[in-house]
């Protein structure tokens, strides 16, 4: 497998290939982050809310050409509690980033690798999922909502609009709380 390489390719009629993200090179995947996002993208908040954890594994996907040998997206998951006001974690799981190369997005791949995340949780037992990302994409698409999060907090700079949450409408979140790593202490 190596790094997305310019290439003046039609990518509008490549369906990706989803696989575990565990198979795929570390080195890559940051080379495709930093193409991404930048290579300052380390000091963004999201990445305190996740520090010191490990990927879910099974929740992490990556998106490539098999013709080509090429990683075209990655989506890592993350475990991530939210600590009410009583001190109590309540477990979440974070998700992003999501990342495509810049010359393969609005292809539909980040999407697909949405959907197929998606499909591996069992929807009785899943718990919260929480991102940073845009609302009107997000919410449309896939249920994920600022409407539940006014009251969260970040250990970072935010936009309140766009933590976003997808979980049932009847399973109990708090109102008020602190997003950060999930250290599996206190939890409800």
């Amino acid at each position: 497998m190596r790094a997305f390489d310019s290439l003046p390719i039609d990518w509008t009629h490549i369906l990706p290939t989803i696989i575990p993200l565990a198979e795929i090179d570390p080195e890559l995947v940051e080379s495709l982050l930093d193409a991404a996002f930048g290579k300052d993208r380390m000091g963004r908040t999201a990445y305190k809310v996740r520090e010191g954890m490990e990927m879910l594994e099974g929740l992490s996907i990556a998106a490539v050409d098999m013709t080509e040998n090429e990683l075209l997206g990655s989506l890592q998951c993350w475990p991530a509690a939210l600590t009410d006001e009583e001190g109590k974690m309540h477990p979440m799981i974070m998700v992003g980033p999501v990342a495509v190369h810049p010359d393969c997005q609005r292809q539909g791949i980040g999407r697909a690798m949405i959907d197929a995340m998606l499909k591996e949780l069992h929807k009785d037992e899943s718990l919260p999922l929480v991102m940073i990302g845009d609302p009107a994409y997000y919410d449309r698409f896939f249920g994920f909502s600022p409407e539940r999060t006014g009251g969260w907090k970040l250990p970072g700079p935010w936009d309140p609009d766009r933590l976003l949450v997808r979980a049932p409408k009847d399973a109990v979140l708090p109102e008020k709380g602190k997003l950060g790593p999930w250290t599996k202490a206190k939890t409800v």
